[in-house]
């Protein structure tokens, strides 16, 4: 009677390892094309030259300079227009 248990009990493990290996060679499979896929989009991009690269950061931090001196400019002046009306 044990091996007749046995043998009952062996396809039934059996046949739930087998969808877990699926799955993981699937998703396995799918990290491999994303990387693959990744590298080749990569390959294709047109990187900057190191004095592109410079020039555009120079470009960012004089935007971000003078957008920063406008709006604190901004704020300072309507900190005081309304200080005006409530002390009126």
């Amino acid at each position: 009677m044990a091996n007749k248990k046995d043998a009952k009990i062996k396809p039934k493990a059996q046949s739930k390892k087998q969808p877990k290996k699926q799955a993981v060679s699937k998703q396995s499979r799918g990290l491999r094309r994303f990387y693959r896929d990744t590298m080749g989009e990569l390959r294709k991009v047109s990187w900057p030259t190191r004095r592109e690269a410079i020039s555009l950061t120079w470009v960012v931090v004089i935007v971000m300079a003078v957008m920063a001196v406008f709006l604190g400019s901004l704020d300072f002046l309507f900190f005081r227009f309304f200080a005006l009306i409530w002390n009126m």
